[in-house]
This record gives structure tokens, C-alpha cells and sequence, in this order.
């Protein structure tokens, strides 16, 4: 079922999307123990080599998960980068910078992490990107030219493409427009900016609007496959659009959306997911963040600070 193109007529229907299927989940802090705290604002996961590698945006840690989910496999742990200090506390209250989203250059082996959105002279904000190498070493740091108005509503996502032997960094705005407020709640103009190292920052190049008819209110993360196809997770909507990129254009189909499972009532259950990454053909891997503190999100704690593996019904 492709993504339902916006009525022409009032009040008419649309089919609703389809569920994706739960494999398995665990809570973080059941597989690693609290060798990262027990607050753990999960925001961003790579599948490699037989494991997880997630961030969160409290911490300027990695931790490492078994593709299992099991809390006694041997690759389950906290990587400190070499020259960093691990940030991020336990405490409720103490609130740390860390990184929205990470991404992978298999060619050279490196990693990039992202910064939502960093004050920058004379105004404006902008994502910064950090690259480590295949330890996992600081090599530089450079932004994203491309200015936001919001430092909350910033980049969320980042992906790396290889294109005719040039690396390029994908990164996905959060709010609709690149914008904050009501604007960027609005449905239907969902960005991924496309970026190219020019040395001392990375250069603008192009666009890729996301289609008009996709319903999310937001966006959290981005993965894209070898064989182009391509997943934008949404947080506000709890669901997730798949898509293929053009191989030769800064396009995108309209692939199709499907929502996370729901309890009986049909109300959502996964109110926090921030991190997605491709596994396989037919499956994905989420990260959830924390639920925030309210009656609101009670029946999202369940849910949060998790790592969750689905199946895409009929992706194959």
C-alpha cells in the first residue's frame, strides 16, 4: 500500500497504513548494565557487523549491542572515544549534550556523529558533524551549511551515500520546511539535505523533498540501503515511510508508510522513536528515546529507552 496521496475531495477516506511486526525488544539498560548511567535518551543506531551501535543525546559515549538482544553476549558495552570524556549522569536533572545520529563510510571505515543544532555567528544556528575513525578516534569536526532557525528543531538524522566514488552526507531536517513552530508541524514537506566535505565545512548541494503526501509531523532518522531504498523514522507520528532513492537524482518515490504496533485500542504504545537503521532486506532496528515525565506518556515507558527489531510485512 503506497502512502495515500492528499484528497481532492473533503472528508473523503484513505486506507490506513500498514503495522510493522515486532521480532523483539529489551530495555538498554538490561543489556549493558548501568556502565552509562540508567538514563539512556537513545537517539540514533547503526546495524554493523553483526551488532548495534547506538548513540544517545545525552551522552557522548557509544554503546555497543548484540544483533541477539542478548544481555549476555560479549560485544554488549560503553565505548568512550579516545580523547573524550564520557558525559551524561544518572541524575534526572542533569541535562548533557551528546549526538541525534550517527552514520558510516564503509569505503574508509568512519564514523559521523551529528549535533542537532550549534549557535553560529552573526545568527542562526547549525548541525555540526563529528568524524571518528575505525577505533572510533576524533579525527575533525566540521558544520552543515545550511542554517536553522530553531535550535530545537534542527537536524535529527544523518546518513552517508556513495555516489560515482563521492561520499555525501544526508542530513534530516526534524521539523516539516526545515522550520519550528506550527510550519513545521504542518504535513507534507518533509527535507533531507544533501551535503559534500569541502574542507573546512560541509558544502550544501542539493535537496530531497520527501513526498508531499506523507502525513508525519516530524522526523527523527534516516537510513538508506545499498540497493537505494531508503527509511524515515517520525517520533510525533510513530511510523515509519520507505522509499527508494534515485539512483541518479536527488529524488525520492512515494514509497510507503508504515505505523508501529499498536495496543488494542489502536493507541500508540511507541511514543519515543528516535533511531533507525536497516538490517536486512525486510527489517529494521529503532532506538526509542526516554519518555518524558507526564500522565501523557505513561503507556510509552514501557516502550522507552529501548531497542526494538521489526519486520517490514511485504518488503521483499
Amino acid at each position: 500500500m503506497t502512502a495515500a496521496k492528499k484528497s481532492k475531495k473533503a472528508g473523503q477516506k484513505t486506507d490506513a497504513p500498514r503495522e510493522l511486526r515486532l521480532v523483539k525488544e529489551a530495555k538498554i539498560e538490561d543489556l549493558i548494565g548501568d556502565g552509562a548511567g540508567t538514563r539512556l535518551e537513545a537517539s540514533g543506531v547503526l546495524y554493523r557487523d553483526g551488532a548495534f551501535l547506538v548513540v544517545c543525546d545525552n551522552l557522548t559515549s557509544f554503546i555497543r549491542i548484540s544483533s541477539e538482544l542478548s544481555p549476555k553476549a560479549p560485544e554488549n558495552g560503553v565505548l568512550t572515544p579516545k580523547g573524550l570524556k564520557s558525559k551524561g549522569s544518572s541524575k534526572e536533572t542533569k541535562e548533557t549534550e551528546g549526538y541525534e545520529d550517527l552514520a558510516h563510510d564503509e569505503l574508509r571505515d568512519h564514523y559521523f556523529t551529528l549535533s542537532e543544532a550549534v549557535p553560529v555567528k552573526p545568527k542562526g544556528f547549525r548541525a555540526r558533524v563529528q568524524e571518528y575513525d575505525a577505533k572510533l578516534r576524533p579525527t575533525g569536526s566540521s558544520f552543515l551549511d545550511f542554517t536553522l532557525a530553531d535550535a530545537n528543531k534542527g537536524m535529527e538524522g544523518l546518513e552517508w551515500v556513495e555516489r560515482s566514488g563521492t561520499g555525501y552526507l544526508l542530513g534530516l531536517c526534524e521539523g516539516n520546511r526545515c522550520a519550528g513552530g506550527k510550519e513545521g508541524q504542518r504535513p507534507g514537506g518533509g527535507r533531507i539535505q544533501v551535503f559534500r566535505h569541502g574542507g573546512k565545512q560541509w558544502d550544501h548541494k542539493a535537496t530531497i523533498r520527501l513526498p508531499a503526501s506523507l502525513p508525519f509531523e516530524d522526523y527523527s532518522s534516516v537510513s538508506v540501503r545499498d540497493d537505494g531504498r531508503i527509511a524515515v523514522l517520525s517520533q510525533a507520528s510513530s511510523a515509519l515511510w520507505v522509499g527508494r532513492l534515485s539512483t541518479k537524482k536527488w529524488q525520492v518515490d512515494e514509497g510507503t508508510v508504515y505505523r508501529l504496533p499498536t495496543d488494542s485500542k489502536g493507541r500508540t504504545v511507541y511514543g519515543n522513536p528516535e533511531g533507525v537503521s536497516w538490517v536486512s532486506a525486510d527489517h529494521v532496528v529503532i532506538v526509542s528515546d526516554r519518555a518524558k515525565k507526564g500522565a501523557a506518556s505513561e503507556r510509552f515507558r514501557a516502550k522507552d529507552q529501548s531497542i526494538h527489531l521489526f519486520l517490514i510485512p511485504g518488503a521483499v
